[in-house]
């Protein structure tokens, strides 16, 4: 009650948010510093039990509230932290961080241009300027930035449907006839979620084979799509995937864009994971025939360490998104307003509120330049070499795949020493199966390290090591190494 908009609630008010950056800032330190944990571990029914969370009709006092706020990041998993490699969005960015605080600051939304006229044109400029690093020419096209790769992924689903079946959108999937989309077998589950969402059924998305690798097999692809035109189906969509979550693969872009030209197939290209490698003149090769695709997800918080969420979708023809998804409602978007309409950008939007994603991302660029981003992901991927030249023959591990990663995704199966000198059966099999998941228990339980691991296919529970954080060194990998054996040697 004391702060604004109270009257004279200047000086308590500044006070308080002084105390909260301080404890913000005292965070930011903990989460570089490789002697603290990386998470503080407790079972979910402990944490309930532990501290009162709920909810009463009387205020708390202001020294209660912060110490809510210690509290709560007491047990926040340090995503900053060197020796987080967890998930595929890791780091902790500076620049981005003051970003974020500036944009919850300004506290607006992204539909038009009259209440967000810099956030709106940082958008268009970014936009531009990420179609121009696919190879689009002069950075032609639309996009936007969604919540995540899963919606960018639903929004190349529904305009690809939009674009076959412009009607669609009036009359819905009954007038239309059975529609068919394509991945593979190692796409992201969002494209089978994003048919469920749009009423097209996850029983219209066909898996593609992949090779061992974990890339697509474009005859296989071809095969399937005259199978499907046979039963009376229509392909509409073919998703192909640069840097897959488990194995960090890159589809062969170029023969699958000569497949949906011959079949005259929407290409959408996830590059949710592997698209900041656009960003490096040595890695962007593995992407090479992305500028043939119809759309593309690239998400910045992956592989280029920008704070969640910033995710864009990039569609190569003008105009279609707006009419695919525009509603002209008169109350937001009127017609007659003093300005250039074109940048009141909420229409193409399937969401009406947006939240400000693009100036953490458009920030860090100022601040890196597009040379800074190529050094940061070019160390990550040169760590994940390092990392897979130091286990490849080292005793007690196994690769899942033979060869050197494309992408900083390492996949490896620890072997503890009860395992080594068993042949290859069931008992085997089953034991090395729960051989992961005890390793991160541990882990988790000490609060050292996190790393992912998962099975696929027909392969038991194994490591799936990635690094997207600048922060980690050599020393952290060689840290990681020992770490897994310590906790696995007697398993």
């Amino acid at each position: 009650p004391d702060l604004l908009p109270t009257c004279n609630g200047e000086i308590t008010t500044m006070s308080f948010l002084q105390d909260v950056v301080d404890i913000l800032l005292q965070y930011v330190v903990k989460s570089f510093d490789r002697s603290t944990k990386v998470i503080d571990f407790h079972y979910p029914n402990e944490l309930l039990q532990e501290y009162n969370w709920e909810l009463a009709d009387q205020p708390q006092t202001l020294e209660e509230i912060l110490l809510n706020c210690r509290t709560t990041l007491k047990y926040a998993i340090k995503t900053g932290h060197p020796r987080y490699f967890n998930q595929l969005s890791t780091g902790l960015d500076m620049v981005g961080l003051a970003a974020d605080w500036l944009t919850s600051a300004a506290n607006t939304n992204m539909f038009t241009y009259e209440i967000a006229p810099v956030f709106v044109l940082l958008e268009y400029v970014t936009l531009r300027k990420m179609r121009e690093m696919v190879g689009w020419p002069g950075g032609c096209g639309d996009g936007i930035f969604s919540p995540g790769g899963a919606i960018s992924n639903m929004y190349a689903m529904l305009i690809a449907r939009f674009k076959m079946f412009p009607e669609v959108k009036e009359k819905g999937m009954a007038a239309i006839p059975r529609l068919v989309a394509f991945t593979s077998e190692h796409s992201h589950f969002s494209v089978k979620k994003g048919a469920a969402a749009l009423g097209i059924g996850t029983d219209s998305v066909i898996l593609i084979r992949c090779d061992e690798r974990g890339k697509m097999i474009p005859s296989d692809l071809e095969r399937r799509i005259v199978e499907a035109k046979q039963k009376g189906f229509v392909p509409f969509l073919v998703s192909a995937t640069a840097g897959t979550t488990v194995y960090g693969a890159f589809d062969p872009l170029i023969a699958i864009a000569d497949i949906c030209k011959k079949y005259k197939i929407w290409m959408h290209v996830d590059g949710a994971w592997g698209g900041g490698l656009l960003m490096s003149r040595k890695h962007k090769w593995k992407l090479n025939g992305v500028e043939r695709a119809n759309s593309i997800t690239w998400n910045p918080h992956k592989m280029m360490g920008v704070p969640l969420q910033c995710s864009a979708l990039l569609v190569r023809e003008e105009g279609l998104m707006q009419s695919c998804n525009q509603m002209h409602a008169s109350y937001l978007f009127q017609q007659d307003k003093h300005y250039d309409l074109s940048y009141d950008t909420g229409d193409k939007a399937l969401q009406c509120g947006r939240h400000v994603d693009v100036f953490k991302l458009w920030l860090m660029w100022r601040a890196k330049g597009t040379t800074g981003f190529e050094a940061q992901i070019d160390k990550c991927l040169e760590l994940a070499e390092y990392l897979y030249n130091k286990i490849k023959n080292r005793e007690g591990y196994e690769m899942v795949f033979d060869g050197k990663p494309q992408h900083t995704n390492v996949c490896f199966w620890y072997i503890p020493p009860s395992l080594r000198g068993m042949e290859d059966s069931e008992e085997r099999t089953s034991r090395l199966m729960k051989v992961a998941p005890v390793i991160k228990a541990r882990m988790m339980e000490y609060g050292t390290t996190m790393v992912s691991y998962q099975p696929l296919g027909d392969k038991v529970n194994f490591f799936r090591m990635v690094i997207s954080n600048p922060a980690a060194t050599h020393q952290d990998i060689d840290f990681l190494i020992d770490e897994i054996e310590r906790l696995g040697q007697d398993l």
